[in-house]
């Protein structure tokens, strides 16, 4: 996305660091600390190198200012590099606010996915920021003299000629799309139930724009080699010339049958062009004059909370040596209570994890005494009836649906009712994998044996089996969203905005990926190469990060999972069990 702005530089930068901040807050990141801008009209050269925030883990913020190239009075630049954990890889989000001495304030936001793995093959285009539809508005962001907006707007008649000498205008560089209305409908519901949907990839990158019958016609008129009507829509690229019948073969049609035959696929086919002219077009000079962003070495690094501590250090300094002239005993006693802290909550953690294996060798001495005096006739007819519900269990997996007992119909991708809900949640990890088949875009791949074992935690397996079935039942609403193009996101996400009548699955137990220590760990990353189709890579394995956290503890139960939703339209769970190994496992 690259815009203007009638705002000071100052403001744009405090802005969009507002905006930074809050997005990051809501994701459950650490805020960075306030940023020290250079003094206006400060002609010092720019700074070696850029500072790291570490706000959270695998989520760095590299944030850097300074004069443009050219030397001092050429203008400066802010910049923030944001690297985030995405499902198969990591996500980068850089926004630059440039200003030249003698133009406007040029706004620059670039979002880019970075694989980590061959792992997974399926290609992926990268969403919309959120950052982008916040930003837009509040910048009042324009084009040229036009302005961009994050949603379509609808056009009478009286402004045609406005909009037509916006196609026109040499200054324009982001793409105009027009959509137009097909007769006897309403134009209120054509653009909520087809527009709005099918621009949903297009904030930032083109203006969107709606005829009204009344301005169809005195558009069509006025443009009689670039027409749009029929519930069409058109891409208008730069640089328009309306009397030229060999320009209209460069403005691309999306007809309407085309697009609600398959209204997702035609969102991605109408933001192909958009998104290829702001990654091919070159970028203008106030932009291109900014220099390369360079990364301290990491004993130069400091996490978030660290530059926050030594920012409130220095202030209490400052303020201590006013009053008393000593501020080294305050120092000290700080930072030995916050020593006390940490080892407390060390050995609180330690605590709970000596417990839960206290109880899981309790049991399995109590199962052994019971064997050992035959007492076992009540656990064999146990065990017949966990191996019963896991032969139907698998019946119900090979299969192409599932038919809940007591009904006679079969639960597909479409069924408008859900049986699981008929049924309850289930108690027990046995009789959740026995009904897996209840999801129909939720496929399990891994070994059973992980998932039944833990049953035998019987004072926790309960709790347990019972968030996973949670876990499952949002996935599955999850990835029926997410094949329509109506997910607005990923699973974590889908988590935080949870729509009316869905399964709410706590977001804070719902991780995007594993921390890059685990990736780059060959045995570790091994145990996470879980089975998939071949249809998802060829290799039949592919790498799952993402997982749900089941249970509390070092070692609780994990489900890990791949979202193909872009690709074969599944989510596949590869391990339903106790912890994998990492740092903390024992």
């Amino acid at each position: 996305m690259t815009v203007t702005t009638a705002l000071a530089h100052a403001e744009a930068v405090a802005l969009a660091d507002e905006q930074l901040a809050s997005w990051l807050k809501q994701e459950g990141f650490e805020e960075p600390p306030p940023d020290s801008p250079a003094p206006v009209g400060q002609s010092a050269e720019p700074a070696p190198t850029a500072e790291r925030l570490r706000l959270g883990e695998r989520v760095l913020l590299d944030r850097d200012h300074g004069p443009l190239r050219g030397g001092p009075g050429t203008g400066r630049y802010d910049r923030r590099r944001l690297r985030i954990p995405a499902p198969h890889g990591t996500q980068q989000l850089t926004l630059t606010v440039s200003t030249a001495s003698d133009g406007p304030t040029w706004v620059r936001l670039e979002a880019e996915a970075h694989s980590t793995g061959s792992g997974v093959r399926t290609p992926c285009r990268v969403p919309v920021p959120e950052l982008a539809r916040s930003l837009l508005p509040l910048l009042d962001a324009t084009d040229g003299p036009a302005a961009v907006h994050s949603a379509p707007r609808v056009i009478t008649a009286d402004e045609v000629d406005t909009l037509i000498d916006e196609l026109c205008d040499p200054e324009r560089r982001l793409p105009t799309v027009v959509a137009s209305v097909p007769v006897n409908l309403p134009v209120d519901r054509w653009v909520q139930d087809v527009v709005s949907p099918l621009c949903q990839q297009l904030p930032g990158l083109a203006t969107a724009y709606v005829l009204d019958p009344g301005a169809r016609t005195g558009f069509n008129v006025a443009l009689e080699y670039h027409t749009v009507y029929g519930g069409a829509v058109r891409t208008y690229l730069p640089e328009v010339d309306p009397a030229s019948r060999q320009d209209s073969a460069r403005h691309p049609v999306l007809a309407r049958g085309r697009i609600e035959q398959d209204l997702r696929r035609a969102a991605g086919l109408l933001a192909r062009e958009p998104r290829r002219l702001a990654a091919d077009q070159p970028l203008p000079p106030p932009l291109a004059a900014v220099p390369v962003l360079r990364v301290p070495p990491p004993q130069l690094r400091r996490t978030a909370q660290q530059a926050t501590e030594r920012a409130a250090e220095h202030v209490v300094e400052q303020a201590v040596e006013r009053t008393i002239g000593r501020a080294a005993p305050y120092q000290g006693a700080d930072l030995a209570a916050l020593a006390r802290e940490e080892q407390q909550d060390r050995a609180e953690q330690q605590a709970r994890a000596d417990e839960l294996e206290r109880v899981r060798h309790t049991l399995r001495l109590e199962r052994r005494e019971h064997r050992e005096r035959g007492q076992g006739r009540e656990g064999r007819d146990g065990r017949d009836i966990r191996e019963g519900r896991l032969r139907s269990g698998t019946r119900a997996l090979t299969g192409r649906h599932c038919v809940a007992p007591g009904s006679g119909s079969a639960v597909g991708p479409h069924s408008a009712a859900q049986p699981h809900d008929r049924r309850g949640t289930p108690e027990t990890f046995t009789e959740l994998m026995a009904r897996l088949g209840e999801f129909p875009l939720v496929t399990f791949t891994g070994d059973q044996k992980n998932a039944l074992a833990l049953d035998e935690l019987q004072c926790a397996g309960a709790g347990w089996a019972r968030l996973a079935w949670d876990g499952l039942t949002a996935l599955q609403e999850y990835a029926e969203a997410a094949v329509r193009g109506a997910a607005g996101g990923d699973f974590k996400q889908w988590c935080e905005r949870t729509p009316e009548g869905c399964r709410r699955f706590p977001p804070r137990k719902a991780v995007r990926g594993e921390s890059r220590t685990v990736f780059s760990h060959t045995k570790w990353k091994r145990e996470r190469m879980l089975p998939v189709p071949e249809c998802v890579d060829s290799s039949r394995r592919a790498f799952m990060g993402a997982h749900l956290r089941i249970g509390g503890g070092r070692t609780a139960p994990r489900l890990h999972y791949l979202d193909d939703c872009s690709g074969s339209g599944r989510i596949y769970v590869g391990y339903i069990g106790l912890h994998l190994t990492n740092t903390r496992t024992n």
